[in-house]
């Protein structure tokens, strides 16, 4: 699943507010996806995981955080997002390369002033390789890829779920694990993105960055605990016919996460959840993933 999908959101809430320029796109990527150890790639072998990711909001932030959303403004997202994954035993400066993909299946859903939509469909597809490094006390990790623009994609106002345009994508993140038996683990993964034009409005959003980071305990052998967060932004300006009077949004969460292990098949669940208590040009609200990993 992509933020593409949560910008039409934005955009549908201020089409329908008169006065008001509409926002442009901030990310394809939506933060709040990855948590505890989310920058710890799993050894060599075959993974299936599976997300579903929960996201509604009743507020529409200014760029003063000040809510300007209608009074019947409510956005609402559901995706389930399967991703395969294949970390391989060939190593390059010492990493494991790695490939993944990922094809979203989304339901979203604005009301905003006379504005109502619904969508379900695919959204836009994500590749991407890695390497993964594994030291002692230490999980590393970087990656390349792109969002292709599978999914159906219009001019907003709109709850089409593709992005209309590529996005490459780098990533790097680390785990540490401050104690030697590892029951602590500390993670940061970043994001950036490179948006290139939109065919739809022929314009070009600008580039984000992504930051997600989770602090955790493992209170027994199969139980984490802990707290995660997400920062975005978007860090340049937008570029083209009518790129918008305000080129900046950012957004921040936090909140409580669990990760479950089920040793006698091979299956890890996550829980967890975001409360998003800034936003700036875009919806602020509350973000909710389970997350299933199954090995192979």
């Amino acid at each position: 699943m992509k933020i593409q999908t949560i910008r039409c959101f934005i955009v549908a809430a201020l089409a329908a507010l008169p006065g008001v320029i509409q926002a442009q796109p901030d990310a394809q990527y939506p933060p709040g996806i990855e948590g505890i150890k989310g920058a710890s790639l799993p050894p060599p072998g075959f993974y299936f995981k599976d997300y579903n990711v929960f996201y509604i909001a009743d507020r529409l932030n200014d760029s003063g955080s000040h809510n300007v959303a209608p009074d019947n403004f409510q956005a609402l997202l559901y995706g389930n997002v399967p991703r395969a994954i294949w970390i391989t035993d060939t190593k390059v400066l010492g990493g494991n390369i790695g490939v993944d993909g990922l094809l979203p299946i989304e339901y979203q859903s604005v009301k905003a002033g006379p504005y109502k939509s619904t969508t379900f469909g695919i959204g836009d597809f994500f590749a991407e390789s890695t390497l993964s490094w594994h030291p002692k006390q230490f999980d590393l990790a970087i990656g390349a890829g792109f969002w292709a623009p599978t999914g159906d994609s219009a001019a907003p106002p709109t709850t089409r779920l593709g992005a209309g345009f590529w996005t490459p994508m780098l990533t790097a993140g680390a785990t540490w694990y401050p104690d030697e038996a590892k029951t602590w683990a500390i993670s940061a993964l970043s994001r950036y993105e490179f948006n290139t034009e939109d065919t739809d409005t022929h314009e070009t959003p600008g580039q984000a960055y992504t930051l997600e980071w989770g602090i955790s305990k493992s209170v027994i052998k199969t139980v984490d605990l802990g707290v995660v967060g997400y920062y975005q932004q978007r860090v340049t300006e937008s570029t083209g016919p009518a790129p918008g009077e305000f080129p900046y949004s950012r957004v921040a969460g936090v909140g409580p996460e669990v990760v479950v292990t089920i040793p006698q098949w091979m299956l890890f669940v996550s829980l967890r959840y975001d409360y998003e208590f800034m936003a700036e040009e875009r919806t602020q609200g509350h973000t909710v993933c389970l997350t299933l990993t199954k090995r192979f």
